[in-house]
Parts: C-alpha cells; structure tokens; sequence
C-alpha cells in the first residue's frame, strides 16, 4: 500500500476544496452574508493542512487498483467531513450529523434532505449546497485529475474507482486529457442550461444552482417547493437538461469529434431513451384526468421522469398522490438509473442490457446446449471481468439495499417509507414515497438510521465496491 502517495493526494484534495470555497465566499460578499466568513476560515485550514500533506511529492508514485479504491472511499469520505463544516459552523444546520447528512447528500448528487425549509438557509449557504452537487457530479478526483498528473500514469485506476458504470474507458490516449474532455462536455452542458432559463426569466442565482443540480442529476433546490413554483417554460427547460444528463457522456464526445455512427450505435443510449419514453408515455396517460389536463400530464410526467431515472430528484408535483401504477413505474425507474458513463446513480442502463441478454444467452444454452453464444454490446463481445464484475455489483447491491433496509426498520416506519428511503439513498436519486416523499424529508429517520443512509449514499456514489475495499481487513494486511 503505497500510503505516502495516498496522504499526498488527499492533501491535494484539500486544497482543492479550499479553492472551491472561494465562490460561495463571493456570493456572501456579494448578498452582504456574515455567514460567508465560515467558508473562508475552513478554507484557510485546509490550505494550511494541504500544504504540509503535499509540500514533498513522494518518491514512489505508483499507484495500483487497490490504492485506487482505498484513495477514492478516503477522499468521498474526507471530502463530506471538511464539505459540511461551514454548515455546522455558522449555525444554519446546528446538528452535526444533519449537517453531514446534507453534505453527502450534495456531494453523492442524491439529493434527500433533512432541511424543513431550506429558503432560511442564507444566499452563500444554498449556493454551496447546489455546488457540493455539481463538484460530486463528476467527481472531485476527476476534476483533480484534469488540473494535474497525479499519479505517474497509474490514473486510470482513480477514474474507474470514482466513475459510475460497469467499465471505463479513456476518451482519449492519456487520463489527464480524457478528464479535460469530460469537465469540458460537463461545463457546457451547465453554460447551456443557465442561458436557457435566463431567456425563460428565471433569476439569475436561481438559474444557476438549478443548472448545478440538473447536470449533476442531484436535484437540490433552493426554494422547498422544488421546480413546483417555477413557470411550466422553466419546468420544460430543466426536464430537456435531466435527460440529455442522463446520457453516457461517451456519446457527446462522439458527436463532438463527428463519429455519428459510433453515437448512434451505442445501445445503451437506445435502451436508456427508449425506457425514458415509454415511461412518459405511460405516467401521461395514466394521469390525465386525475389532476391534470394533457398539456400538465405529459410535464410532470416528463420531468418526474427525467428526475427519478437520472436519480436528480427534482420534483413539479407531489407525485406520492399518483395512482399506484404511476409511482410503481417511478420505483423502477429508480432502480434502474441512467446511463454508465453519466453523473447518474442507479444500477445503470448498460448493466440491465447486461442482464438481460445473460438471461437470453442461458435460455438459449437449455433449448440447445451445443450452441456456444457470446454476450455483445455494440458489436463487441462483453469481457468476462466486465460481466463478472456487473454480477457482483447486482449481488452486492441486493445485499447493501436488503440490510439497510432492515437496519433502519429500528425506526418503526412503514415498510413503503423504508425500502424507497434506502431505494433514494443507494441510487442517489433524493425523495422516495410515503414520509419521504416529495414534499417531505429525511429528518425523521434516528441519527443511527441517518449514518445507514449515508454509508448507503456513499456507496451508492461509489459503485460498492471502493467503501468495501477500504473497510476489507485484507486491504490493509501485509501479507
């Protein structure tokens, strides 16, 4: 375990951090906060503990699998404690575990809350709090990544840890350049989106941390109501900006460098829009009638749609009050998430596509057992470590969801609060149904059930498999 490297990263983790806050700062100044000093005084600590963490570059700078997970689960984890001081600090969220709540919240982009009323939260606060989501989005190690070589070309290994999917590849030769690439697609997809509602009049500080949240698919808001009070024109905007987010982003950089055949083949994109519309489509035609006129139906269940399979959260209406077979679709949808390679949570699309060609592929192999079938996805057969790897995040993710779920039943809340609570949690996807609804929070879950949720967030951010790596005894065995 190469721990001197380990240290050194997370040193420049800090600083990186610090530098971030920076902007929150600015808009205390700017809405005359005092509660802006917090940001520059944590800033000023991180700085100080960065520098000595990161004043000698270690001599040996290799950096393997196993260091890659243990790094990324160290740096999600260092990342909430040193992110939700400034809320704890200034006293707008007095409880330390609320505070950290929120924070993994923000930064796993899921998205559940404890706040009753976050509009009494101040400018500099709720700004921070929809950036955390857009930092975690695509993942602070990336974004380090795409400032600086880090690793001495063992990098790889930090962007699979940290990047949600059953593989990854680079967009182009060299880690640092496809990092760029991504910050890049990610940034003008946000630029966009905040044109886009300044032309249909939403405020400016609005429209900026409503585009944080969407291109993150976290879905933080900065009115209680969500996107309930905006105008059916800004509605419209954030669900066009919720499903191209929940787009692998693999398929921008083809159309980007005019690979359109590569773009159009990709079969997860196909399935992931598929699935996006027929839901749309049944929730519509579900609902109208109940509530809604047309026009209204195919909103709500436009942008219900694109913020629960993008696992953002952002809610137009209370949809716990839709018929069953509508929040049944909503469920599933939560299960499944958008697309690997998104800022998505979620199971993802290209692992369903998995499955079910695994399923086609053993039902065939009974009908004729001489029939040798391989498993491919865009014309290309499926790796064995690829399709081992999507069943043991299938059989894990089963194992977390059913535990937590009894875990937190200690509580004694209803059973549809609980599973769509660990559901919100383990997805990154924000309301659930019942008393985690859309018009409710997660403040009344025990501490203890609040520290489950967390770890589930954190997990869920993190594909399983780092938080497991770090807390394995075999990690840290000298054998």
């Amino acid at each position: 375990m190469n721990k001197s490297m380990i240290s050194y990263m997370l040193g420049w983790l800090l600083n990186t951090i610090a530098a971030l806050m920076i902007f929150p700062f600015l808009v205390s100044i700017y809405y005359k906060e005092p509660s802006g000093k917090y940001f520059i005084i944590c800033a000023l600590i991180y700085l100080v503990v960065g520098f000595l963490f990161t004043r000698k570059r270690p001599k040996n700078d290799k950096f393997y699998a196993k260091e890659g997970y243990v790094m990324t689960a160290m740096a999600w984890l260092l990342l909430s404690l040193v992110g939700c001081l400034p809320f704890f600090l200034s006293g707008e969220i007095p409880s330390f575990t609320n505070a950290l709540f929120e924070c993994i919240s923000g930064f796993t982009t899921t998205g559940a809350s404890i706040l009753d009323n976050v509009e009494d939260l101040s400018r500099c606060m709720n700004f921070w709090r929809c950036f955390i989501q857009w930092i975690g989005g695509m993942g602070v190690l990336v974004f380090m990544l795409a400032l600086i070589p880090l690793t001495g070309g063992q990098d790889l290994y930090l962007m699979k840890a940290e990047s949600p999917g059953p593989n990854v590849g680079k967009l182009a030769p060299k880690v640092k350049k496809t990092a760029v690439y991504l910050y890049a697609i990610y940034f003008a997809l946000t630029v966009a989106e905040i044109i886009c509602l300044l032309i249909v009049k939403m405020p400016l500080f609005d429209s900026v941390c409503t585009a944080f949240t969407t291109t993150s698919t976290g879905g933080f808001g900065v009115k209680a109501t969500s996107l309930a009070g905006y105008s059916p024109a800004i509605q419209y905007v954030v669900s066009i900006f919720l499903f191209l987010s929940g787009i692998n982003y693999n398929f921008f950089f083809f159309m980007w460098i005019k690979r359109f055949k590569d773009a159009i083949s990709m079969e997860e994109v196909r399935g992931y829009i598929i699935i996006f519309w027929i839901a749309v489509a049944f929730i519509t035609f579900n609902i109208i009638g109940k509530g809604f006129n047309g026009e209204e139906a195919f909103r709500h269940a436009f942008l219900q749609v694109g913020s629960i399979i993008t696992t953002a959260g952002f809610a137009s209406t209370d949809f716990d009050l839709w018929p069953s077979f509508s929040k049944s679709i909503l469920v599933l949808l939560m299960l499944i998430g958008g697309c690997a390679g998104s800022t998505c949570g979620g199971i993802k699309v290209s692992r369903i596509i998995i499955y079910i060609k695994t399923v086609k592929k053993e039902l065939a192999q009974l009908c004729h057992p001489r029939n040798v079938k391989i498993i491919q996805v865009d014309d290309k057969p499926i790796a064995h470590n690829v399709l081992r790897s999507a069943n043991n995040f299938f059989i894990v993710y089963i194992m977390l969801f059913a535990l937590s779920t009894l875990v937190i039943s200690v509580d004694n809340l209803d059973l549809e609060t609980n599973f769509t609570a660990v559901a919100s949690a383990v997805g990154n996807i924000g309301p659930g149904l019942a008393l985690v609804g859309p018009t409710r929070n997660f403040d009344l879950y025990s501490d203890f059930s609040k520290y489950v949720l967390m770890f589930d967030m954190l997990a869920g951010r993190l594909e399983l498999f780092p938080l497991l790596v770090l807390l394995s005894p075999s990690t840290w065995s000298k054998k």
